[in-house]
């Protein structure tokens, strides 16, 4: 538990909950409830292990923090507390609450012990793969998957990665459990489809014979789709999109707009998650919303997505 002044008010509250969240207890020397609260509150920030930060700013020797927070908040009485996440505050209660009601309002933001570990896992496995280890990151990624399995982000950066490095029936295992939230995500429909390519690669006709069915007949998409398949198993996204187009722009319904789907999906595979945001970012602001962390454009899924818009309108 640390006590927040202006000094420290950036490290140890806005920098702090960059890496977990941090509540502060916004409190005063003459408020009776107040007294009652922060032993709760102790106890609480032992129980949930390291999942939270506890941190208290005594209002009356800290009088701008607390009226500015009080002000955004729109509260005007002690004991105050404010959940900071990833640099921002994000919730709050007011008045010396039943330790079951603190606990509903940490469980609605601090992370599960099960999520905490998957989140931990998912970091680790990214600066393995970065570091080129694939194996040592799958491994990671499939405990994250394993101690917290409605993890959606963790299980699809496993799948991508176990397609990426060939493990396709590894992969459709890992699918089967989410198989049915394609229609809702399009991470999901997107790793579908790709292991759907996967899977018929070995049974494909060559390139140089879907290359001829296509010189026959410009309207053979199904020799059209199965060279896009071929590419797409490969790993071969824009080349796979060329050949997507072509059906797209002779027949946009055809098939149920499989090939439109296909050049979706493609486009999912190949976008970057938004990167996580940094102390930096989160410095100085008592904002209650925060500028979003997005991903950089990249001109090869912004020339792919205005194909696909002219082709369609």
């Amino acid at each position: 538990m640390n006590d927040i002044t202006l000094q420290n008010f950036e490290s140890d509250l806005i920098q702090a909950s960059m890496q977990q969240p941090v509540l502060l207890d916004i409190w005063a020397p003459w408020c009776g409830p107040c007294k009652s609260l922060s032993p709760v509150l102790d106890k609480l920030e032992a129980d949930y292990g390291g999942r939270f930060k506890l941190a208290k700013l005594n209002s009356d020797e800290q009088p701008e923090i607390a009226g500015q927070l009080s002000q955004a908040f729109g509260v005007r009485s002690i004991p105050f507390c404010v959940l900071f996440n990833q640099g921002q505050p994000v919730d709050g209660f007011v008045g010396a609450l039943p330790e079951s009601q603190v606990r509903e309002f940490l469980d609605r933001h601090v992370p599960s012990a099960e999520a905490a570990e998957a989140e931990a896992e998912t970091i680790e496995a990214e600066a393995l793969e970065a570091d080129g280890d694939f194996e040592a990151a799958l491994a990671k990624l499939q405990q994250a998957v394993a101690v917290d399995p409605a993890n959606d982000s963790a299980r699809y950066d496993y799948l991508k990665l176990l397609l990426e490095t060939g493990h396709i029936e590894q992969a459709r295992q890992a699918h089967e459990p989410v198989a049915s939230k394609a229609m809702l995500d399009p991470r999901f429909a997107a790793i579908g489809l790709w292991l759907d390519a996967c899977e018929r690669a070995p049974k494909l006709r060559t390139p140089a014979e879907l290359d001829a069915a296509i010189a026959a007949n410009r309207r053979d998409f199904d020799a059209r789709y199965e060279l896009a398949q071929g590419l797409m198993a490969g790993g071969h996204f824009t080349d796979a999109m060329d050949a997507l187009l072509e059906i797209v722009m002779r027949d946009k319904e055809w098939n149920q707009q499989l090939a439109r789907k296909t050049y979706v999906a493609i486009l999912e595979l190949m976008s970057k998650p938004a990167p996580r945001a940094s102390a930096e970012q989160a410095k100085g602001t008592l904002e209650l919303t925060g500028k979003a962390v997005v991903a950089p454009a990249d001109p090869v899924i912004d020339q792919y997505r205005r194909k696909l818009s002219m082709a369609l309108f």
